[in-house]
């Protein structure tokens, strides 16, 4: 019954629709206050993420019927899609114009070179997932080591972002592990 109801919602014009509802709300936001302030530039970057977030959940979609991979496909460009806003929008370690936060895009294109790799099949992805969270705990470590541009703002805060983002890949890590084992 369950997998019927799932079968009918219509999974890709709500995905595309909550991305172009996404792109469209800072503008919104800038009608009604001025704390908002985007540039051309700022969309368009944005709507590159959420093209680089929505084409390969495509793909999945259409070579795979497998859920677990279909998921942990999702929960990886999720950590990715994350990790690359609050980079972009605030910075990771200190602001956004800190150069240790370059570390972390490092980190992700483990993750891209990796999943080239191997293919994007379910076992090596498992283990993909779990080396791009080492390398964005590496990326943490190193970039606290080193000078800071916001000292105000504590590495703790800091060290919980890095391991939401970690925890990401690590929940997709578990859902590619099983998707290996059921095909």
């Amino acid at each position: 019954m369950a997998s019927e109801v799932l079968k009918r919602v219509p999974w890709r014009p709500l995905g595309w629709g909550a991305a172009a509802a996404l792109l469209i709300l800072p503008f919104v936001a800038m009608q009604v206050t001025k704390e908002v302030a985007w540039t051309a530039s700022d969309f368009i970057a944005f709507g590159v993420m959420l093209l680089a977030v929505g084409l390969p959940l495509e793909l999945v979609a259409r070579a795979s019927s497998n859920w677990s991979y279909r998921g942990a496909a999702a929960l990886a460009l999720l950590g990715a899609f994350l990790t690359v806003w609050a980079n972009l929008a605030v910075g990771i370690v200190g602001s956004e114009h800190n150069p240790a936060n370059l570390l972390f895009f490092g980190a992700l294109l483990v993750g891209i070179v990796g999943t080239i790799l191997v293919r994007g099949k379910a076992n090596g992805m498992a283990l993909v997932m779990v080396a791009t969270a080492a390398a964005l705990g590496v990326a943490f470590v190193i970039a606290v080591s080193g000078p800071t541009d916001e000292p105000f703002v504590p590495h703790g805060r800091e060290l919980i972002g890095t391991a939401v983002f970690a925890a990401l890949f690590l929940a997709s890590a578990a859902l590619f592990r099983k998707a290996a084992s059921n095909p």
